[in-house]
């Protein structure tokens, strides 16, 4: 009995402690990031390209998902302000007709954006993957990137450890969360976010290089 309940308690104590490190890394990642982030594009610098981070097109709910909609508003914002010239939709492919870059556009073009203004990146499956890519396959070096807050600020975080210099635009939150699993998966995300840089993790698909502005949109 003793041995299961020293079990017990070591394993609380692990979870209790892995809870601890996510949170405080998820904090000073925000912190670190907190000087590049705005609300408002007029705040931000004018750059060549946005990279829009992508989510499921359908949300828990069966409509729209909120956290996606409300990205493209931002990017659209963006766009119209005249502080980009073109807009990177990154996402997921999987098959089946799931296909979030691909949504991502229409939803740009619904909005007043132009095809010829918005390229696809379907290899965007996690966050460090879609900012990797946008410098290694898409050529650039200064980006703001589109997400709701504590979003754009892990990519911020991961571009600019990889030399990229970069900013973020604050996309309006889901005030009212629907995904339990979107508001939590932030902490390990974090956690994941450090080890990525500090291991230098490579993104899974490579690709010929796009030069934005120069090869037609796909």
């Amino acid at each position: 009995m003793r041995v299961i309940l020293a079990v017990v308690l070591l394993v609380g104590a692990l979870a209790l402690l892995f809870v601890l490190v996510a949170w405080l890394a998820e904090r000073r990642l925000e912190r670190l990031a907190a000087p590049y982030l705005a609300a408002d594009p007029a705040a931000l610098p004018d750059v060549e390209v946005a990279l829009v981070l992508g989510a499921a097109p359908i949300g828990p709910e069966g409509g729209p998902n909120r956290y996606l909609e409300y990205r493209l508003d931002a990017a659209a914002a963006l766009w119209r302000a005249g502080k980009v010239k073109y807009l990177l939709a990154s996402g997921d492919r999987r098959g089946g007709g799931y296909d979030e870059p691909t949504a991502m556009r229409a939803g740009l073009i619904a909005r007043g954006v132009p095809a010829s203004a918005i390229y696809r990146d379907f290899a965007g499956v996690r966050t460090r993957d879609s900012v990797l890519r946008a410098g290694s396959v898409y050529g650039q070096r200064r980006l703001i990137v589109v997400s709701q807050g504590f979003h754009a600020a892990r990519a911020v975080f991961l571009a600019r450890q990889e030399g990229i210099e970069t900013w973020g635009l604050e996309a309006r939150d889901v005030t009212r969360a629907y995904s339990i699993f979107t508001e939590l998966r932030r902490y390990p995300s974090a956690l994941r976010a450090y080890y990525d840089v500090w291991f230098d993790t490579p993104p899974r698909h490579a690709g010929p290089a796009i030069a934005i502005g120069v090869d037609p949109p796909n």
